[in-house]
């Protein structure tokens, strides 16, 4: 950047009370091309700096009211005006003023009387010097931008792998236990009414042949065959809602994963929350050091919500898994954790997952979305969970995510997305 056009662009702030001293530096800088403002006191000045800010004060040490050491110590103090370079101008030579004003914050002194071509110099380098450093401040906000980016990017890229893989992985076993599980399902009422048919052909013949031959009574005796006929009937009622309990873990499985359905559609987020419930229902069960985890339902009456279902299923996942964390570090005696839904002047859908553990400490409550931040021991979570929950929710559908909680009471995980996104 040219001197000229350094000048153009800047605007220096002129405070001196000698109306004398006021007039040659106006004169002499706006000759340079400079924007010149000036102030006859401290008061002034710090009144102009609330409506505009200079690139660069020239400040008189010696004046009434506020002299310009406090003057400077006030603008200094000020965060939106303490990176404006302060040159004090002064007719003292003593060498401890110098250090006092420089300890305040100023960058340079003139001595008074000014010596145009002096005054000048300093001026340009401390502007070139405050242009290269907000330059270089610029330049490691973008580095910091763009490292953050590249962060995000390859988080979401892992965990998209993952997920991906995940995904293909619950499909696969779903698809492989439908084909057979159904294959049963449907030859089950068959084989009941095969059964039924043959236990009333027994009683039957047992009606037209009530003293059969030794052999055949022995034979009766031996299978126990009234026993027979009560508990084959329990057997078959037990198959058929075992393989009814196995076609409903292949729906979950299948709503989980969502890969036979597009990516970005209307979905009942009550069901997303069921079938990842499900997936977790072995962590629920109770066991030889831990009672049964409870989970309560307080479900409203939703409408279908425009998402992201596979992932929104993730964010259930990785709240619900962190709350049963939470709840087997405990040692409560009732663990519990409830679930409520609800909507937000019909445009917003609210998800509220809480557990009555033991609770975060609201310092880490702050921390909790910050990528690779963990409490667990090493090697139990890698501290993305929460972080990608926290981009799925608030990047991938404009919604918001918090936590909260109180020690010793429990921790609530709010989620809220609209019902309907903006796609641009």
């Amino acid at each position: 950047m040219s001197v000229d056009c350094l000048a153009q662009e800047n605007t220096i702030l002129v405070v001196d009370d000698t109306p004398t001293n006021l007039q040659v530096l106006f004169d002499l800088l706006t000759e340079k091309g400079y924007r010149v403002a000036i102030a006859k006191n401290g008061e002034t000045a710090l009144q102009r700096l609330q409506m505009s800010q200079p690139n660069l004060i020239l400040l008189d040490v010696m004046m009434p009211g506020i002299d310009g050491f406090e003057t400077c110590q006030r603008l200094k103090a000020n965060p939106a005006t303490g990176d404006i370079p302060v040159i004090f101008m002064t007719a003292l030579s003593d060498s401890v003023d110098k250090v006092k004003g420089l300890s305040l914050g100023a960058v340079d002194y003139i001595t008074k009387p000014i010596q145009n071509e002096e005054v000048l110099a300093r001026i340009r380098v401390h502007l070139q010097l405050r242009h290269a450093t907000r330059s270089m401040e610029q330049r490691t906000q973008e580095l910091n931008q763009a490292l953050e980016s590249l962060k995000k990017a390859q988080l979401h890229l892992v965990q998209g792998e993952k997920m991906s893989a995940l995904g293909q992985l619950v499909a696969g076993i779903a698809h492989e236990i439908n084909n057979p599980v159904n294959f049963i399902h449907g030859n089950l009422s068959h084989v009941k009414e095969y059964t039924q048919n043959l236990m009333e052909f027994v009683q039957l013949y047992q009606q037209h042949y009530p003293n059969p031959v030794a052999e055949i009574q022995e034979r009766a005796e031996d299978l126990d065959v009234e026993f027979l006929q009560a508990d084959l009937l329990k057997m078959l009622g037990s198959m058929e809602m075992g393989s009814e309990r196995i076609r409903h873990l292949v729906l979950s499985l299948r709503n989980f994963s969502r890969l036979d359905e597009s990516e970005f559609k209307p979905v009942d987020i009550h069901a997303g929350i069921n079938s990842t419930l499900v997936i977790l229902q072995h962590r629920l069960k109770a066991k030889p050091n831990f009672p049964a985890i409870q989970v309560i339902k307080d479900y409203a009456q939703l409408p279908e919500v425009e998402c992201y279902p596979s992932q929104l299923n993730q964010v259930f996942m990785n709240i619900l898994s962190n709350a049963i964390d939470a709840l087997e570090e405990s040692n409560i005696t009732s663990p519990t954790i409830t679930i409520r839904t609800s909507v937000i002047d019909t445009n917003w859908v609210t998800v509220g997952i809480a557990d009555n553990g033991v609770g975060i400490p609201e310092s880490i409550c702050s921390q909790l979305f910050n990528p690779f931040f963990t409490t667990k021991p090493v090697g139990k979570g890698t501290g993305l969970g929460l972080s990608i929950s926290y981009q799925i929710v608030t990047e991938k559908h404009g919604g918001k995510i918090e936590c909260h909680s109180t020690v010793g009471q429990g921790t609530e995980f709010v989620v809220q997305i609209p019902v309907r996104q903006v796609m641009t």
